[in-house]
Parts: structure tokens; C-alpha cells; sequence
């Protein structure tokens, strides 16, 4: 896909009707719990009457569930949807063994994420063995500029693409540590181009560390990456530097593998 076409997809989403059904979508999907109207109506930033129309059209297709309370939860048939697309997603299904491995060798929690814009999604997670644990789940997203497998994936982007990325990026300070701007974090990206891993020091939650690698995958726009993570009083930067080696060959075991099992330029879901 061509930049000029990639920037027009990106004006147009949110405008039309399906990207306002999107838009609704997400902010009940999204939410931790059951939405009412009023909390929709501020997350997704759509006027009254058509969210109305927009929500009564989502339960009548199945994919939004209207309580008796009122409130809007995901329908049956989104998560049909979703575990089809679970099923059917190969990238994954080539990097379960070696995020296992990974596990295994370190014995904390490891992900694989794929960037989205200016997000990075968790697609697959080996939880960690110990007793305090991630809270991340598969499926959610994260800010790329905070989160070590979001650089990592930034750091596969040509110079156009990063600074598409870097326009939608609204710097905010989830701790003293997250990044304040783009030219700190071009720079960090600099680093991790050179060292071909990125680590989160304690920047999108407070006492949560890890080390990341950028997944290459010869001929694919897919940008993703592989972490291992954990809590500060358990893993020092000492520790995830350590396990950089571990984080960077299974990042390359996982590109070789797909491109071997999918095809060249077919490495994504």
C-alpha cells in the first residue's frame, strides 16, 4: 500500500458510517465493563442522534447486546467474529513456539504485539510462572511510544511512516520516565536500530520493565515485535539486558519462520 493511500485511509476513517459504527464499536468493546449511553456518547465523540441510530443498528446485526439496565456490552456474534479471526491468524501461529521458548528461558511474561497506527496490539501472551503476573491482555492496545515492543516495531518504519506515526502521537506522561516528544524518541529509536532491541523503563506503568525486538520480516508492511516483561523488584535492567540476546534471536527466528511458512511479504494476519 502506498503512503498516499495509507494518509487518505487515515483522513477517511471515523467519517463515513462504518467508521462511525467502528467508533462506537471500540468504545464499548474497548471499556472494562458494561456501557451505558452517556459513557459511549464521550468515548466516541459522535453526535446524540446518531450514536442512537449507530447503537440500534450494532444489537440489531448482534454485535452490541443492550441490557435491561440499559447498558451496551459486546454481542455473540462479535466474539464469533473474533475467535474466527483468532483462528485464522498464521503470524501467530508461527510465533507461539518461539514465545514459549522464551518463556521457558526466562521465565517471565512474554508478548507478541503488531503496531496499528500509533499503538502497538498484544496478538498472543505466555503468561509469567511467578505469582504477581502482567495484568496486558491479548487483544488490547498500548501506546508504541512508551511500550518496548511499540519502539521495537517503530524501529522498522522508514522515515515517512514514522513521521505519519509521530503526528498522531499525543506524548502524554503515564510516569516521570514515558517520553515528552518526538525528538526524544526518534533518538531512542536511533539506539535501537543500532542495537536491534528497545527496553521499557518503567514508562507506560509504573515498576513494569521489559525488553523488546523488532520482528523483520523480508517483503511485509507488517511492523511487530516480541518482549519479555515484568516487574522492577524482580527484573532488573541488568537482568533484561541479559536477556536482550534471547529477545533478539527468538525476533529473528520468528521473521525467518514466516517468511519460509507464509511467503515472502506475507507475514502478517
Amino acid at each position: 500500500m502506498t503512503n498516499e493511500a495509507t494518509v487518505g485511509m487515515d483522513e477517511a476513517r471515523g467519517t463515513g458510517t462504518l467508521g462511525k459504527a467502528m467508533a462506537v464499536l471500540e468504545a464499548v468493546v474497548m471499556a472494562d465493563g458494561p456501557q451505558r449511553f452517556t459513557d459511549i456518547l464521550a468515548r466516541s465523540g459522535q453526535p446524540r442522534g446518531t450514536l442512537y441510530r449507530l447503537l440500534s443498528h450494532l444489537v440489531e446485526e448482534g454485535l452490541l447486546i443492550q441490557r435491561r439496565d440499559l447498558c451496551y456490552e459486546p454481542g455473540l456474534r462479535l466474539l464469533t467474529l473474533a475467535h474466527r479471526s483468532w483462528s485464522a491468524n498464521r503470524f501467530r501461529d508461527v510465533a507461539e513456539p518461539h514465545l514459549r521458548r522464551l518463556h521457558e528461558l526466562t521465565g517471565e511474561t512474554v508478548h507478541l504485539g503488531i503496531l496499528r497506527d500509533a499503538e502497538i496490539v498484544y496478538v498472543d501472551k505466555v503468561e509469567s510462572r511467578q505469582t504477581v503476573r502482567m495484568s496486558s491482555q491479548i487483544g488490547k492496545a498500548s501506546p508504541a511510544y512508551c511500550t518496548g515492543i511499540g519502539k521495537a516495531a517503530l524501529s522498522l518504519l522508514d522515515r515517512s511512516d514514522l513521521e505519519r506515526v509521530l503526528a498522531k502521537t499525543e506524548f502524554r506522561a503515564f510516569t516521570p520516565h514515558t517520553h515528552r516528544s518526538a525528538a526524544t524518541l526518534v533518538a531512542e529509536i536511533e539506539e535501537i536500530r543500532r542495537d536491534g532491541h528497545a527496553f521499557d523503563r518503567e514508562e507506560h506503568e509504573a515498576e513494569i520493565r521489559c525488553v523488546a525486538a523488532p520482528i523483520t520480516i523480508p517483503g511485509s508492511e507488517l511492523a511487530a515485535g516480541i518482549s519479555v516483561t515484568g516487574p522492577a523488584y524482580r527484573v532488573s535492567m541488568e537482568q533484561l539486558m541479559a536477556w536482550a540476546a534471547l529477545v533478539r534471536a527468538a525476533a529473528q527466528a520468528i521473521g525467518e519462520e514466516a517468511v519460509i511458512r507464509l511467503g515472502p511479504g506475507r507475514g502478517g494476519p
